[in-house]
């Protein structure tokens, strides 16, 4: 069994910009009130006739174009995503289709905000026993669908966009470039982000989240990098779940890792759940805040309430 690491990154976003003074003409809130508790200045919205899909595919192709193969050299496809318009057909094969990938095994996987990180150790473990050779890895969410638009608390951090990753095997005598996974859930507290049912509106319990993932994250990112051999202050980008920036830069305080090397992205992307990490490291790739060939560690968590981290070698 050989290593697996990442190829190539891509990012895609809607083209239309909401900002927090465009929310404030919609309920009771102010640009300063948004960016005090959240961090957020401004996000994107996908129009009504943008699906989750058409997105998937945006970023899907910038990360195989990126990474020099075509798409017959693509055997495995899996959308991370927790809001699909519709459960039957998934997305991953139409996706695929889309994409001049011809035949591959094809899934979508929900694990929310930690789909993106499960969704690629999934292909790490594909690529590394030999099932699959090279697999596309996509986080794709239209969150504005799920959103009541009279709730301050959920309409000032939801947003759209995807994000991907293609994932081949290491070279020889390389060592792995995706480390192993750190993951679990705590599915006694499931009921404080939820969906309530198909007509339903996101919700969550925000205090609740805040203090469970400020105090109970750090140790899952802490030993990833552990399983992996590495120590916080080698990590060269710490990218997690972009989900409120004052959650994520406790994380990082906590680790010991400055704020020069945590992606910030929600700033402008606002939360994107299962495409925040890879949204933003296709963000980062493009500013040239990447250093290749250095361990990143990733961190995603929400919904389930689940979470996952892993440190990768940076392509």
């Amino acid at each position: 069994m050989s290593g697996a690491r990442i190829l190539s990154f891509g990012g895609y976003q809607p083209d239309r910009v909401v900002t927090n003074d465009d929310l404030a003409s919609m309920v009771d809130t102010s640009d300063e009130w948004i960016r005090s508790r959240v961090g957020i200045a401004s996000r994107r919205i996908a129009p009504d006739g943008e699906t989750v899909g058409d997105m998937a595919v945006a970023a899907g192709a910038k990360a195989l174009a990126a990474s020099g193969l075509r798409p017959a050299d693509v055997d495995l496809v899996i959308v991370a995503t927790c809001t699909p318009e519709s459960p039957i057909p998934n997305v991953a094969a139409s996706v695929a289709h889309r994409l001049g990938i011809v035949a591959p095994g094809a899934f979508d996987l929900n694990a929310a905000c930690a789909g993106f990180c499960y969704a690629l150790s999934v292909a790490s473990d594909a690529v590394r026993a030999g099932t699959s050779r090279h697999a596309l890895v996509i986080g794709s969410e239209k969150m504005s669908q799920w959103v009541d638009w009279s709730d301050r608390s959920t309409c000032i951090i939801l947003a759209d966009g995807a994000g991907a990753a293609v994932v081949g095997p290491a070279g020889d005598g390389e060592p792995a470039g995706i480390g192993p996974v750190a993951w679990g859930s705590a599915g006694e507290a499931a009921e404080r982000i939820t969906i309530p049912d198909r007509y339903g509106y996101f919700r969550q319990d925000g205090p609740a989240v805040f203090r469970w993932s400020t105090t109970a994250m750090a140790p899952v990112a802490a030993q990833a990098c552990e399983r992996a051999g590495v120590k916080p202050d080698e990590i060269t980008a710490f990218v997690p779940h972009q989900a409120n920036l004052r959650i994520i830069e406790s994380i990082a305080r906590k680790l010991g890792i400055d704020r020069e090397r945590l992606a910030d992205d929600i700033v402008h992307a606002g939360n994107t759940s299962s495409a925040s990490i890879p949204l933003a490291l296709a963000r980062m790739a493009d500013d040239g805040r990447l250093e290749p060939g250095t361990p990143a560690l990733l961190l995603g968590f929400g919904a389930g309430l689940c979470y996952a981290a892993q440190v990768v070698t940076l392509p």
